[in-house]
């Protein structure tokens, strides 16, 4: 199964591909649209665009011609508190992924992102890369860490939730 991760900021969101059976996760690029920009639309649509590109057409289930390979599945990072609880940033996040998931008529999985963007600053402390580049690439490698940790638990009960 191919998947998209979204890391989704308050000014930039992350995005990275992966597939289930190879295990390899690629960092792809950052939208530079905030969520609050147009009550969310500029950014939904740019993540439209994006999972189309990446993972193809959605098609609904049983239709005739679909690929075996469509048509993919998201994974959102949920920014839980250290506690594991939900804070108000959790819940936009959650109500965004709703969104995310009707526009694009694709099944969402909620993933714990803790630590994720910290994963992405370690990743990059060696790079060379100049602080802007570094803060152009980390929401990125963030989605990256975000389908990492996703695709190391599949099948495993309790990982993440399911927006559809």
């Amino acid at each position: 199964m191919r998947y998209l991760a979204i890391d989704l900021g308050e000014k930039r969101t992350g995005l990275a591909a992966g597939d289930s059976e190879t295990r390899i996760v690629s960092p792809l690029t950052v939208l530079d649209v905030s969520m609050s920009v147009a009550n969310g639309q500029l950014l939904l649509e740019g993540i439209a665009r994006e999972v189309e590109a990446h993972l193809g057409p959605a098609r609904a289930a049983g239709t005739a011609g679909a690929r075996l390979d469509s048509p993919g599945e998201l994974v959102i990072g949920l920014p839980l508190n250290m506690d594991g609880t939900e804070g108000p940033q959790a819940k936009r996040i959650r109500a965004f992924a709703e969104r995310v998931a009707h526009r694009t008529g694709r099944l969402v999985h909620l993933q714990d992102e803790r630590l994720t963007s910290a994963d992405a600053d370690w990743s990059m402390a060696r790079s060379g890369m100049t602080h802007q580049q570094k803060k152009e690439k980390r929401d990125a490698l963030a989605a990256a860490a975000i389908l990492r940790e996703f695709l190391g638990g599949v099948g495993e009960a309790g990982t993440g939730d399911d927006v559809s």
